[in-house]
Protein backbone atom coordinates (compact mmCIF):
# COMPACT_ATOMS: atom_id res chain seq x y z
CA UNK A 1 0.00 0.00 0.00
CA UNK A 2 2.75 2.61 0.79
CA UNK A 3 4.04 2.11 -2.05
CA UNK A 4 1.27 2.61 -4.18
CA UNK A 5 0.39 5.79 -2.60
CA UNK A 6 4.13 6.58 -2.65
CA UNK A 7 3.08 6.99 -6.68
CA UNK A 8 0.56 9.09 -6.61
CA UNK A 9 2.38 11.50 -4.45
CA UNK A 10 4.90 12.05 -6.71
CA UNK A 11 2.90 12.84 -9.87
CA UNK A 12 -1.02 13.21 -8.20
CA UNK A 13 -2.29 10.34 -9.70
CA UNK A 14 -0.91 6.55 -10.91
CA UNK A 15 -1.73 5.22 -14.42
CA UNK A 16 -0.72 1.86 -15.90
CA UNK A 17 2.41 3.07 -17.69
CA UNK A 18 3.63 4.05 -14.25
CA UNK A 19 3.42 0.35 -13.14
CA UNK A 20 6.58 -1.41 -14.62
CA UNK A 21 8.62 0.63 -13.18
CA UNK A 22 7.11 0.41 -9.28
CA UNK A 23 6.74 -3.61 -9.72
CA UNK A 24 10.01 -4.41 -11.18
CA UNK A 25 11.27 -3.36 -7.84
CA UNK A 26 8.71 -4.80 -5.44
CA UNK A 27 9.88 -8.66 -3.70
CA UNK A 28 8.79 -11.64 -5.15
CA UNK A 29 9.08 -9.58 -8.28
CA UNK A 30 12.37 -7.92 -8.63
CA UNK A 31 14.45 -11.20 -9.22
CA UNK A 32 12.08 -12.87 -11.40
CA UNK A 33 10.51 -10.72 -13.73
CA UNK A 34 12.41 -7.45 -15.77
CA UNK A 35 10.44 -4.01 -16.33
CA UNK A 36 10.03 -5.25 -20.09
CA UNK A 37 8.36 -8.55 -19.54
CA UNK A 38 6.20 -6.66 -16.85
CA UNK A 39 5.10 -3.82 -19.40
CA UNK A 40 4.73 -7.11 -21.90
CA UNK A 41 2.00 -8.52 -19.21
CA UNK A 42 0.43 -5.53 -18.67
CA UNK A 43 -0.08 -4.75 -22.34
CA UNK A 44 -2.35 -8.44 -22.83
CA UNK A 45 -4.60 -6.53 -20.15
CA UNK A 46 -4.50 -2.65 -21.05
CA UNK A 47 -3.79 -1.31 -24.18
CA UNK A 48 -4.00 2.24 -22.45
CA UNK A 49 -1.08 3.26 -20.37
CA UNK A 50 -3.01 6.50 -19.49
CA UNK A 51 -5.76 4.77 -17.65
CA UNK A 52 -5.46 5.57 -14.21
CA UNK A 53 -5.05 2.72 -11.86
CA UNK A 54 -6.81 2.44 -7.98
CA UNK A 55 -5.63 0.62 -5.32
CA UNK A 56 -8.31 -2.23 -6.12
CA UNK A 57 -6.28 -2.45 -9.67
CA UNK A 58 -2.94 -2.49 -8.18
CA UNK A 59 -3.52 -4.84 -5.74
CA UNK A 60 -4.90 -7.40 -8.41
CA UNK A 61 -2.02 -6.36 -11.17
CA UNK A 62 0.52 -7.07 -8.76
CA UNK A 63 -1.05 -11.05 -7.68
CA UNK A 64 -1.49 -11.47 -11.52
CA UNK A 65 2.48 -10.64 -11.85
CA UNK A 66 3.17 -12.76 -8.77
CA UNK A 67 1.26 -15.92 -10.71
CA UNK A 68 3.50 -15.22 -13.54
CA UNK A 69 6.43 -14.92 -12.00
CA UNK A 70 5.56 -18.09 -10.59
CA UNK A 71 4.89 -19.90 -13.22
CA UNK A 72 8.01 -18.45 -14.91
CA UNK A 73 10.15 -21.19 -12.32
CA UNK A 74 8.12 -23.71 -13.53
CA UNK A 75 6.29 -24.63 -10.45
CA UNK A 76 3.74 -22.02 -10.02
CA UNK A 77 2.76 -20.23 -6.99
CA UNK A 78 2.48 -21.89 -3.73
CA UNK A 79 -1.24 -23.71 -3.37
CA UNK A 80 -2.44 -22.15 -6.76
CA UNK A 81 -4.23 -24.08 -8.69
CA UNK A 82 -2.50 -25.69 -11.79
CA UNK A 83 -6.48 -26.58 -12.90
CA UNK A 84 -7.90 -22.77 -13.04
CA UNK A 85 -4.79 -21.65 -14.67
CA UNK A 86 -5.07 -24.14 -17.47
CA UNK A 87 -8.53 -23.02 -17.88
CA UNK A 88 -8.78 -19.54 -17.39
CA UNK A 89 -5.54 -17.85 -19.46
CA UNK A 90 -7.07 -19.53 -22.93
CA UNK A 91 -4.73 -16.98 -24.75
CA UNK A 92 -5.56 -18.73 -28.28
CA UNK A 93 -9.17 -19.74 -27.28
CA UNK A 94 -8.65 -23.54 -28.02
CA UNK A 95 -11.07 -26.04 -26.62
CA UNK A 96 -9.96 -29.34 -25.46
CA UNK A 97 -12.38 -31.86 -27.08
CA UNK A 98 -11.19 -34.32 -24.26
CA UNK A 99 -12.45 -32.20 -21.63
CA UNK A 100 -15.83 -31.00 -22.80
CA UNK A 101 -16.92 -34.61 -23.13
CA UNK A 102 -15.92 -35.22 -19.61
CA UNK A 103 -17.90 -32.26 -18.44
CA UNK A 104 -20.58 -32.86 -20.47
CA UNK A 105 -20.79 -36.44 -19.02
CA UNK A 106 -20.85 -34.89 -15.74
CA UNK A 107 -23.75 -32.47 -16.45
CA UNK A 108 -26.04 -35.07 -17.99
CA UNK A 109 -25.47 -37.37 -14.80
CA UNK A 110 -25.91 -34.89 -12.10
CA UNK A 111 -28.40 -32.76 -13.53
CA UNK A 112 -30.47 -35.51 -15.83
CA UNK A 113 -33.16 -35.18 -13.43
CA UNK A 114 -33.40 -31.62 -12.95
CA UNK A 115 -37.07 -30.35 -13.40
CA UNK A 116 -36.24 -27.51 -15.66
CA UNK A 117 -32.97 -28.78 -17.45
CA UNK A 118 -34.25 -32.01 -18.11
CA UNK A 119 -35.96 -31.37 -21.59
CA UNK A 120 -32.27 -30.31 -22.44
CA UNK A 121 -30.61 -33.11 -21.59
CA UNK A 122 -28.42 -35.17 -22.26
CA UNK A 123 -26.12 -33.00 -23.79
CA UNK A 124 -24.08 -34.66 -27.16
CA UNK A 125 -20.25 -33.93 -26.45
CA UNK A 126 -20.41 -33.71 -30.52
CA UNK A 127 -21.76 -30.44 -30.69
CA UNK A 128 -21.92 -27.30 -29.18
CA UNK A 129 -24.81 -27.39 -26.95
CA UNK A 130 -23.51 -27.07 -24.32
CA UNK A 131 -22.64 -23.20 -25.03
CA UNK A 132 -25.65 -22.69 -26.37
CA UNK A 133 -27.99 -24.33 -23.03
CA UNK A 134 -25.33 -22.16 -21.27
CA UNK A 135 -26.23 -18.67 -22.70
CA UNK A 136 -29.54 -18.49 -20.26
CA UNK A 137 -27.17 -18.67 -17.23
CA UNK A 138 -29.57 -21.15 -15.94
CA UNK A 139 -27.23 -24.46 -16.19
CA UNK A 140 -24.26 -22.54 -14.88
CA UNK A 141 -26.73 -21.36 -11.58
CA UNK A 142 -27.84 -25.25 -11.19
CA UNK A 143 -24.03 -26.64 -11.62
CA UNK A 144 -22.93 -24.05 -8.62
CA UNK A 145 -25.45 -25.17 -6.36
CA UNK A 146 -24.67 -29.24 -7.64
CA UNK A 147 -21.00 -28.18 -6.61
CA UNK A 148 -21.84 -26.05 -3.12
CA UNK A 149 -25.41 -26.90 -2.49
CA UNK A 150 -27.80 -24.13 -1.08
CA UNK A 151 -25.61 -21.61 -2.57
CA UNK A 152 -28.12 -20.06 -4.65
CA UNK A 153 -31.74 -19.80 -4.03
CA UNK A 154 -32.96 -21.25 -6.98
CA UNK A 155 -35.92 -19.05 -6.74
CA UNK A 156 -33.68 -16.36 -7.87
CA UNK A 157 -33.03 -18.37 -10.99
CA UNK A 158 -35.32 -17.24 -13.75
CA UNK A 159 -36.60 -20.26 -15.30
CA UNK A 160 -39.06 -19.07 -18.26
CA UNK A 161 -38.72 -20.76 -21.50
CA UNK A 162 -37.74 -17.50 -23.15
CA UNK A 163 -35.87 -15.20 -21.30
CA UNK A 164 -35.63 -11.56 -22.06
CA UNK A 165 -32.19 -9.60 -22.04
CA UNK A 166 -32.36 -8.14 -19.12
CA UNK A 167 -33.69 -11.57 -17.38
CA UNK A 168 -30.67 -13.40 -18.68
CA UNK A 169 -28.11 -10.97 -17.29
CA UNK A 170 -29.58 -11.38 -13.85
CA UNK A 171 -29.09 -15.29 -14.51
CA UNK A 172 -25.25 -14.48 -15.30
CA UNK A 173 -24.65 -12.14 -12.41
CA UNK A 174 -25.94 -14.34 -10.28
CA UNK A 175 -23.79 -17.52 -11.50
CA UNK A 176 -20.94 -15.15 -11.43
CA UNK A 177 -21.31 -14.17 -8.01
CA UNK A 178 -21.58 -17.13 -6.71
CA UNK A 179 -19.10 -18.50 -8.39
CA UNK A 180 -17.06 -15.94 -6.99
CA UNK A 181 -18.54 -17.11 -3.41
CA UNK A 182 -17.36 -20.84 -3.90
CA UNK A 183 -13.93 -20.00 -4.53
CA UNK A 184 -13.49 -19.71 -8.16
CA UNK A 185 -11.28 -17.60 -10.16
CA UNK A 186 -13.57 -15.14 -13.31
CA UNK A 187 -10.80 -13.39 -14.38
CA UNK A 188 -11.55 -11.36 -17.31
CA UNK A 189 -15.38 -13.17 -17.58
CA UNK A 190 -18.38 -11.03 -17.98
CA UNK A 191 -21.75 -11.62 -18.40
CA UNK A 192 -21.79 -10.75 -22.07
CA UNK A 193 -19.37 -13.54 -22.40
CA UNK A 194 -21.45 -15.91 -20.84
CA UNK A 195 -24.78 -14.37 -22.83
CA UNK A 196 -22.58 -15.02 -25.97
CA UNK A 197 -21.39 -18.64 -24.49
CA UNK A 198 -18.13 -18.30 -25.83
CA UNK A 199 -16.62 -21.63 -25.65
CA UNK A 200 -12.93 -21.30 -23.74
CA UNK A 201 -14.88 -18.73 -21.00
CA UNK A 202 -17.75 -20.89 -20.52
CA UNK A 203 -15.64 -24.24 -20.53
CA UNK A 204 -13.17 -22.81 -17.97
CA UNK A 205 -15.53 -21.56 -15.67
CA UNK A 206 -17.34 -25.01 -15.73
CA UNK A 207 -14.03 -27.17 -14.89
CA UNK A 208 -13.56 -24.38 -11.85
CA UNK A 209 -17.19 -25.56 -11.06
CA UNK A 210 -17.02 -29.04 -10.68
CA UNK A 211 -13.37 -29.14 -9.86
CA UNK A 212 -14.69 -27.50 -6.60
CA UNK A 213 -16.93 -30.42 -6.22
CA UNK A 214 -15.15 -33.17 -6.98
CA UNK A 215 -12.66 -31.28 -4.07
CA UNK A 216 -15.11 -30.71 -1.34
CA UNK A 217 -14.21 -33.51 1.08
CA UNK A 218 -10.62 -33.79 0.68
CA UNK A 219 -10.17 -31.38 4.31
CA UNK A 220 -10.73 -32.73 7.70
CA UNK A 221 -13.95 -31.70 8.83
CA UNK A 222 -15.84 -33.53 5.53
CA UNK A 223 -13.52 -36.72 5.65
CA UNK A 224 -11.80 -37.04 9.36
CA UNK A 225 -9.77 -40.14 8.43
CA UNK A 226 -7.59 -38.03 6.56
CA UNK A 227 -5.85 -37.33 9.76
CA UNK A 228 -4.17 -40.60 9.14
CA UNK A 229 -2.18 -38.93 6.79
CA UNK A 230 -0.24 -36.96 9.70
CA UNK A 231 1.71 -38.31 12.09
CA UNK A 232 1.55 -35.56 15.09
CA UNK A 233 -0.91 -32.14 15.71
CA UNK A 234 1.44 -29.68 13.82
CA UNK A 235 1.16 -31.73 11.11
CA UNK A 236 -2.19 -31.77 11.73
CA UNK A 237 -2.40 -27.88 11.73
CA UNK A 238 -0.05 -27.96 8.29
CA UNK A 239 -3.07 -30.57 6.88
CA UNK A 240 -6.03 -28.21 7.53
CA UNK A 241 -4.38 -25.07 6.03
CA UNK A 242 -3.22 -26.85 2.50
CA UNK A 243 -5.06 -26.55 -0.92
CA UNK A 244 -7.59 -29.23 -1.07
CA UNK A 245 -5.38 -30.36 -4.42
CA UNK A 246 -2.40 -30.69 -2.66
CA UNK A 247 -4.23 -32.96 0.19
CA UNK A 248 -5.52 -35.04 -2.36
CA UNK A 249 -1.52 -35.09 -3.66
CA UNK A 250 -0.81 -36.17 0.14
CA UNK A 251 -3.45 -38.78 -0.10
CA UNK A 252 -1.90 -40.22 -3.13
CA UNK A 253 1.53 -40.40 -2.42
CA UNK A 254 0.55 -42.07 1.31
CA UNK A 255 -1.26 -44.83 -0.82
CA UNK A 256 2.26 -44.93 -3.41
CA UNK A 257 4.53 -45.62 -0.05
CA UNK A 258 2.46 -48.23 1.23
CA UNK A 259 2.50 -49.95 -1.94
CA UNK A 260 5.96 -49.59 -2.81
CA UNK A 261 6.05 -46.91 -5.06
CA UNK A 262 9.55 -45.15 -5.54
CA UNK A 263 9.14 -41.66 -6.23
CA UNK A 264 6.90 -38.86 -5.46
CA UNK A 265 3.56 -37.29 -7.57
CA UNK A 266 3.79 -33.85 -7.43
CA UNK A 267 1.21 -32.63 -9.90
CA UNK A 268 -1.38 -34.68 -12.42
CA UNK A 269 0.60 -34.27 -15.12
CA UNK A 270 4.02 -35.02 -16.23
CA UNK A 271 4.46 -37.77 -13.21
CA UNK A 272 1.61 -39.37 -14.01
CA UNK A 273 1.30 -39.76 -17.70
CA UNK A 274 3.48 -43.12 -17.55
CA UNK A 275 0.59 -44.98 -15.74
CA UNK A 276 2.79 -46.31 -13.07
CA UNK A 277 1.44 -44.48 -10.45
CA UNK A 278 -2.01 -45.50 -11.07
CA UNK A 279 -1.02 -48.82 -11.46
CA UNK A 280 0.35 -48.66 -7.98
CA UNK A 281 -2.70 -47.17 -6.14
CA UNK A 282 -5.35 -49.09 -7.93
CA UNK A 283 -3.37 -51.85 -6.55
CA UNK A 284 -3.35 -51.13 -3.45
CA UNK A 285 -6.82 -49.66 -2.87
CA UNK A 286 -8.56 -52.50 -4.86
CA UNK A 287 -6.04 -55.67 -4.91
CA UNK A 288 -9.00 -57.51 -5.88
CA UNK A 289 -9.12 -56.24 -9.30
CA UNK A 290 -5.62 -56.08 -9.86
CA UNK A 291 -3.68 -57.50 -13.17
CA UNK A 292 -0.16 -58.36 -13.01
CA UNK A 293 0.23 -57.33 -16.47
CA UNK A 294 -0.49 -53.73 -15.86
CA UNK A 295 3.00 -52.90 -14.87
CA UNK A 296 4.76 -55.40 -17.39
CA UNK A 297 2.96 -53.22 -20.22
CA UNK A 298 6.20 -51.43 -21.72
CA UNK A 299 3.60 -49.21 -24.23
CA UNK A 300 2.14 -46.43 -21.79
CA UNK A 301 -1.19 -46.51 -24.36
CA UNK A 302 -1.51 -49.90 -23.06
CA UNK A 303 -0.84 -49.72 -19.45
CA UNK A 304 -3.02 -46.66 -19.62
CA UNK A 305 -5.97 -49.26 -20.96
CA UNK A 306 -5.42 -51.88 -18.13
CA UNK A 307 -5.57 -48.76 -15.47
CA UNK A 308 -8.55 -47.94 -17.21
CA UNK A 309 -10.46 -51.77 -16.81
CA UNK A 310 -9.24 -51.90 -13.30
CA UNK A 311 -11.38 -48.29 -12.35
CA UNK A 312 -14.07 -49.51 -14.29
CA UNK A 313 -14.48 -52.42 -11.95
CA UNK A 314 -14.50 -50.00 -8.80
CA UNK A 315 -16.71 -47.82 -10.80
CA UNK A 316 -14.22 -45.08 -11.34
CA UNK A 317 -13.82 -44.34 -14.97
CA UNK A 318 -15.56 -41.24 -15.10
CA UNK A 319 -13.57 -38.23 -17.18
CA UNK A 320 -10.68 -39.82 -18.77
CA UNK A 321 -9.12 -41.97 -21.47
CA UNK A 322 -6.47 -43.78 -21.91
CA UNK A 323 -5.10 -40.75 -24.00
CA UNK A 324 -5.35 -38.10 -21.41
CA UNK A 325 -3.32 -40.38 -18.98
CA UNK A 326 -0.89 -40.63 -21.58
CA UNK A 327 -0.84 -37.16 -22.62
CA UNK A 328 -0.78 -35.86 -18.88
CA UNK A 329 -4.26 -34.01 -19.12
CA UNK A 330 -4.28 -32.16 -15.53
CA UNK A 331 -7.28 -31.28 -15.47
CA UNK A 332 -8.82 -34.40 -16.17
CA UNK A 333 -6.06 -36.80 -14.46
CA UNK A 334 -7.20 -34.84 -11.09
CA UNK A 335 -11.11 -35.05 -11.86
CA UNK A 336 -10.07 -38.92 -12.42
CA UNK A 337 -8.40 -39.02 -9.00
CA UNK A 338 -10.18 -37.59 -7.03
CA UNK A 339 -12.96 -40.07 -8.19
CA UNK A 340 -11.09 -42.83 -6.97
CA UNK A 341 -10.85 -40.89 -3.32
CA UNK A 342 -14.43 -40.65 -3.55
CA UNK A 343 -14.96 -44.39 -4.46
CA UNK A 344 -12.29 -46.30 -1.86
CA UNK A 345 -10.27 -43.70 -0.13
CA UNK A 346 -8.42 -46.48 1.79
CA UNK A 347 -8.22 -44.55 4.84
CA UNK A 348 -8.56 -45.99 8.08
CA UNK A 349 -11.46 -46.35 10.33
CA UNK A 350 -10.16 -45.74 13.65
CA UNK A 351 -12.30 -44.35 16.07
CA UNK A 352 -9.43 -43.08 18.37
CA UNK A 353 -8.04 -40.61 15.44
CA UNK A 354 -11.30 -39.63 13.91
CA UNK A 355 -12.43 -38.48 17.20
CA UNK A 356 -8.92 -36.30 17.25
CA UNK A 357 -9.68 -34.66 13.83
CA UNK A 358 -13.57 -33.82 14.81
CA UNK A 359 -12.10 -32.31 18.38
CA UNK A 360 -10.39 -30.00 16.40
CA UNK A 361 -12.35 -26.96 16.02
CA UNK A 362 -11.08 -23.29 14.89
CA UNK A 363 -11.02 -20.33 16.73
CA UNK A 364 -14.25 -18.96 15.73
CA UNK A 365 -13.19 -15.77 15.80
CA UNK A 366 -9.88 -15.68 14.02
CA UNK A 367 -11.91 -18.02 11.32
CA UNK A 368 -14.44 -15.60 11.08
CA UNK A 369 -11.57 -12.66 10.16
CA UNK A 370 -9.74 -15.34 7.60
CA UNK A 371 -13.10 -15.90 5.67
CA UNK A 372 -13.76 -12.61 5.65
CA UNK A 373 -10.25 -11.67 4.16
CA UNK A 374 -9.87 -14.33 2.03
CA UNK A 375 -13.47 -13.77 0.17
CA UNK A 376 -12.57 -10.11 -0.47
CA UNK A 377 -9.32 -11.04 -1.94
CA UNK A 378 -10.84 -13.87 -3.95
CA UNK A 379 -13.45 -10.96 -4.95
CA UNK A 380 -10.73 -9.02 -6.67
CA UNK A 381 -10.33 -11.62 -9.66
CA UNK A 382 -7.02 -12.48 -9.46
CA UNK A 383 -5.34 -15.74 -11.31
CA UNK A 384 -4.60 -17.11 -7.48
CA UNK A 385 -6.92 -18.48 -5.33
CA UNK A 386 -7.02 -18.06 -1.70
CA UNK A 387 -7.37 -21.09 0.32
CA UNK A 388 -6.13 -20.12 3.33
CA UNK A 389 -4.94 -16.57 4.08
CA UNK A 390 -2.46 -16.85 6.94
CA UNK A 391 -0.35 -19.58 4.79
CA UNK A 392 -1.22 -18.15 1.41
CA UNK A 393 0.07 -14.23 1.16
CA UNK A 394 2.88 -14.80 3.16
CA UNK A 395 5.38 -14.63 0.35
CA UNK A 396 3.67 -11.22 -0.25
CA UNK A 397 0.84 -9.42 1.37
CA UNK A 398 2.20 -10.98 4.90
CA UNK A 399 0.49 -10.61 8.03
CA UNK A 400 -3.62 -10.87 9.25
CA UNK A 401 -3.57 -7.25 10.35
CA UNK A 402 -2.05 -5.99 6.66
CA UNK A 403 -5.05 -7.55 5.05
CA UNK A 404 -6.80 -5.84 7.63
CA UNK A 405 -5.15 -2.58 6.65
CA UNK A 406 -5.42 -3.29 2.59
CA UNK A 407 -9.32 -4.76 3.27
CA UNK A 408 -10.34 -1.55 4.83
CA UNK A 409 -8.42 0.96 2.50
CA UNK A 410 -10.16 -0.92 -0.14
CA UNK A 411 -13.93 -0.27 1.28
CA UNK A 412 -12.98 3.43 1.90
CA UNK A 413 -11.85 3.89 -1.82
CA UNK A 414 -15.48 2.48 -2.74
CA UNK A 415 -17.00 5.00 -0.53
CA UNK A 416 -15.41 7.49 -2.10
CA UNK A 417 -16.11 6.17 -5.61
CA UNK A 418 -19.58 6.87 -4.34
CA UNK A 419 -19.58 10.70 -4.73
CA UNK A 420 -19.69 10.55 -8.14
CA UNK A 421 -23.59 9.14 -7.39
CA UNK A 422 -24.46 12.07 -4.93
CA UNK A 423 -23.62 15.10 -6.37
CA UNK A 424 -19.95 15.19 -5.62
CA UNK A 425 -20.13 14.75 -1.72
CA UNK A 426 -18.50 11.89 0.06
CA UNK A 427 -20.55 9.37 1.36
CA UNK A 428 -20.37 9.27 5.38
CA UNK A 429 -21.39 6.84 8.10
CA UNK A 430 -24.68 8.87 8.79
CA UNK A 431 -25.57 9.29 4.67
CA UNK A 432 -25.27 5.08 4.97
CA UNK A 433 -27.09 4.65 8.06
CA UNK A 434 -29.43 7.06 6.46
CA UNK A 435 -30.33 5.00 3.25
CA UNK A 436 -30.82 1.50 4.98
CA UNK A 437 -33.17 2.61 7.38
CA UNK A 438 -35.12 5.12 4.95
CA UNK A 439 -34.53 2.19 2.40
CA UNK A 440 -36.28 -0.42 5.04
CA UNK A 441 -38.87 1.96 5.92
CA UNK A 442 -40.09 2.09 2.50
CA UNK A 443 -40.48 -1.44 2.19
CA UNK A 444 -43.26 -1.33 4.97
CA UNK A 445 -41.00 -2.71 7.67
CA UNK A 446 -40.28 -1.26 10.97
CA UNK A 447 -36.80 -1.86 11.53
CA UNK A 448 -34.36 0.59 12.32
CA UNK A 449 -30.72 1.08 13.14
CA UNK A 450 -29.16 3.60 15.68
CA UNK A 451 -25.48 2.82 13.82
CA UNK A 452 -23.50 0.22 13.55
CA UNK A 453 -22.83 -1.12 17.14
CA UNK A 454 -26.59 -1.29 17.27
CA UNK A 455 -26.58 -4.55 19.98
CA UNK A 456 -30.46 -5.24 17.81
CA UNK A 457 -28.58 -5.86 14.64
CA UNK A 458 -27.39 -8.95 16.09
CA UNK A 459 -29.86 -11.14 15.36
CA UNK A 460 -29.73 -10.47 11.47
CA UNK A 461 -33.37 -9.60 10.89
CA UNK A 462 -32.42 -5.81 9.89
CA UNK A 463 -29.85 -6.65 7.67
CA UNK A 464 -32.44 -9.28 6.03
CA UNK A 465 -35.11 -6.41 5.80
CA UNK A 466 -32.69 -4.50 4.15
CA UNK A 467 -31.89 -7.34 1.21
CA UNK A 468 -35.27 -8.47 1.11
CA UNK A 469 -36.52 -4.20 0.45
CA UNK A 470 -33.52 -4.13 -2.61
CA UNK A 471 -34.31 -7.33 -3.99
CA UNK A 472 -37.66 -8.95 -2.28
CA UNK A 473 -36.96 -12.51 -4.09
CA UNK A 474 -33.56 -13.25 -2.40
CA UNK A 475 -35.17 -13.90 1.56
CA UNK A 476 -37.82 -16.34 2.69
CA UNK A 477 -39.39 -15.48 5.55
CA UNK A 478 -40.82 -18.77 6.76
CA UNK A 479 -36.94 -19.72 7.41
CA UNK A 480 -36.48 -16.25 9.30
CA UNK A 481 -36.69 -17.13 12.75
CA UNK A 482 -36.80 -13.93 15.86
CA UNK A 483 -32.73 -14.83 15.81
CA UNK A 484 -33.23 -15.42 19.82
CA UNK A 485 -33.42 -19.24 21.42
CA UNK A 486 -35.44 -20.28 24.11
CA UNK A 487 -32.78 -20.30 26.61
CA UNK A 488 -31.91 -16.91 26.16
CA UNK A 489 -35.50 -15.35 25.86
CA UNK A 490 -35.69 -17.29 29.56
CA UNK A 491 -32.22 -15.27 31.14
CA UNK A 492 -34.01 -12.33 30.04
CA UNK A 493 -37.41 -12.89 31.54
CA UNK A 494 -35.22 -14.31 35.10
CA UNK A 495 -33.70 -10.89 35.12
CA UNK A 496 -36.95 -8.87 35.44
Amino acid sequence: MSKYLSMKRESGHATVGDLPRLMAKLNGLAERLSEEEITAILGESYSDVDIDVDFESFLRVYLNLQARAAAKLGSGAKNSSAFLKATTTTLLHTIDESEKSSYVAHINSYLGEDPFLKKYLPLDPAKNDLFELAKNGVLLCKLINVAVPGTIDERAINTKQVLNPWERNENHTLCLNSAKAIGCTVVNIGTQDLIEGRPHLVLGLISQIIKIQLLADLNLKKTPQLVELVDDGKDVEELMSLAPEKVLLRWMNFHLKKAGYKKTVTNFSSDVKDGEAYAYLLNVLAPEHCSPNTLDMKDPSERAELILEHAEKMDCKRYLTPNDIVEGSPNLNLAFVAHIFHHRNGLSTDSKQISFAEMMSDDVQVSREERAFRLWINSLGTVIYVNNVFEDVRNGLGKNNMVDKLMRFNILQLLKNLRFHSQGKEMTDADILSWANNKVKSSGRTSQMENFKDKNLSNGIFFLELLSAVEPRVVNWNLVTKGESDTKKAKENDDF
